[in-house]
């Protein structure tokens, strides 16, 4: 193709807590300028997390969103609509201890008409109950635990792959693209982890990789509530050195990967690592260090090279709105609040939250985003299940390209 790729970068934390201040609680509104559009006003909300070590993925969609309604304000993206729209943030900090209570902020919105979110698996799974009883559509950018497509909630969808996918594809890959034969697998305890590294087990063996072991942590994930320190990893990095394992596979998130990943350079391990879209962010490379990153792998249900005038304009548009290139997971939240807003521009200005659920339900819908064409089955996951390869390369997180591709599988 003739036109030019673009890479996101994921937009540093503290410039993106400037941008996007007071990301530790709700803010109400949007920033575009007033269209011509007049007549009721309906707010999309995200949940996610904004605060905590792992605050940067939540920060990076927020502006995604940010900026679906405000073009969609402007008559960018769907020419003028017959409402206006209005955005507020929770942060659910990505656990499912503080979901319940962002959720009930975001269900006191009177005008509320769906929402992006959350993100985290966990929290996911700790919202759902309450936002399938309240008839509440909620779109994930990043949610990718199997269950939560089985457990009934015709509210819940995604724009991702789950983690049936994406296991597969990481074990896949490290069998077969870096020729490795033994893997030691640990996660951090989260609902997030515990799906991911459980497709990854069980995918294992049929690509020829032999599991030393599989660890869950549960007393390692100190970082994202900021008390987390290298010492934690310690006797987990010993462990894994004894083991004579060829690579390691962490399934969690960048705040806590970074810890293992020193302390295994201190231990003295030489094999591969390999994590997932959780650790996705240049803030593993700056927390672990360059050198400790190098030649870190990482997967996601994601792409950031994108070849494409919409991902071009959309890159441009998001600049100008928070100062920095889009990071992970920013453009599956522009495409989350893009495929909401097609759906109420079809229904027009009487549009109601269980339009909503309908209407993204329905066998004819369709939304072509920048990351994908936006389908659904019938229980809320995208058609589709492309899983990418990225690579810490020189400082930077490069993007290889899709699993399937690289292996030939």
């Amino acid at each position: 193709m003739d036109s030019k790729n673009f890479v996101r970068a994921a937009v540093p934390f503290a410039v993106g807590a400037v941008i996007l201040a007071g990301c530790g609680g709700s803010s109400s509104g949007n920033n575009a300028k007033s269209s011509s559009n007049s007549g009721k006003t309906f707010t999309i909300a995200y949940q996610g997390p904004l605060s905590g070590g792992n605050a940067q993925l939540g920060i990076n969609m927020v502006g995604g969103v940010q900026l679906a309604i405000n073009q969609a304000n402007a008559g960018t993206t769907f020419g003028k609509l017959p409402f206006k729209l209005a955005f507020q943030k929770e942060d659910d900090q990505g656990t499912p201890t503080a979901a319940p209570a962002a959720v009930a902020k975001v269900l006191q919105i009177s005008n509320l008409i769906a929402v992006v979110g959350p993100a985290f698996s966990g929290a996911t799974r700790a919202s759902e109950p309450t936002y399938s009883q309240a008839g509440v559509a909620t779109v994930s950018p990043s949610a990718t635990a199997p269950d939560l497509a089985t457990s009934g909630w015709n509210n819940f969808f995604r724009v991702v792959a789950d983690d049936n996918s994406q296991g597969p594809s990481d074990a896949q890959y490290l069998a077969k693209g870096l020729n490795v034969k033994t893997v030691y697998v640990v996660d951090d305890a989260s609902a997030y982890a515990a799906g991911l590294s459980k497709a990854f087990v069980g995918a294992a063996s049929s690509n020829g990789l032999t599991v030393k072991k599989h660890d869950t942590a549960p007393g390692t994930t100190q970082c994202q509530a900021g008390s987390g320190n290298v010492q934690q990893y310690g006797p987990e990095a010993q462990k894994i050195v004894s083991s004579g394992a060829e690579a390691v596979f962490y399934a969690g998130y960048y705040c806590d990967f970074a810890l293992l990943s020193k302390s295994l350079h201190t231990a003295g391990f030489h094999g591969k690592l390999m994590s997932d879209d959780g650790s996705k962010d240049p803030n593993y490379i700056k927390q672990a260090g360059k050198a400790v990153a190098e030649g870190t792998y990482v997967s996601c249900a994601c792409q950031d090279t994108i070849s494409s005038s919409a991902f071009t304009s959309f890159a441009s548009g998001y600049q100008q709105l928070t100062g920095q290139a889009p990071g992970t997971y920013s453009a599956e939240a522009y495409d989350a609040a893009n495929a909401i807003i097609s759906v109420m521009k079809a229904k027009g200005a009487g549009v109601t939250k269980a339009d909503i659920i309908s209407g993204l339900h329905a066998s004819g819908f369709s939304y072509q985003g920048i990351t994908k064409n936006v389908t659904f089955q019938q229980n809320g996951n995208v058609a589709g299940n492309a899983v990418y390869m990225y690579v810490v390369k020189n400082g930077a997180i490069k993007q290889l390209g899709s699993v399937g591709t690289l292996v030939g599988g």
